[in-house]
């Protein structure tokens, strides 16, 4: 017979605080992460300045990914 004790016992009173220490340690971990999100500058494009797109013909160009006949192309294109 369990003499009334139920399914933990007389010493199950330790898996509830067990329980409980992780419930907190998952808590925590979570804001320390949502925090980590805001606050990283990795992850926050909101004041990151975007290189425009002749900056980034002029890099292609320098990086010799296009000839200077497709570049002057593609940047009277852009400037209209």
């Amino acid at each position: 017979m369990m003499g009334g004790y139920g399914v933990m016992g007389q010493g199950g009173w330790w898996l509830g605080w067990i329980f409980m220490i992780l419930m907190w340690v998952l808590v925590a971990g979570g804001v320390a992460a949502v925090l980590k999100y805001l606050f990283s500058s990795g992850g926050n494009s909101r004041g990151a300045a975007r290189p425009s797109a002749l900056e980034v013909l002029a890099e292609r160009y320098a990086r010799g990914e296009i000839d200077k006949a497709e570049f002057e192309q593609k940047r009277k294109d852009l400037q209209g």
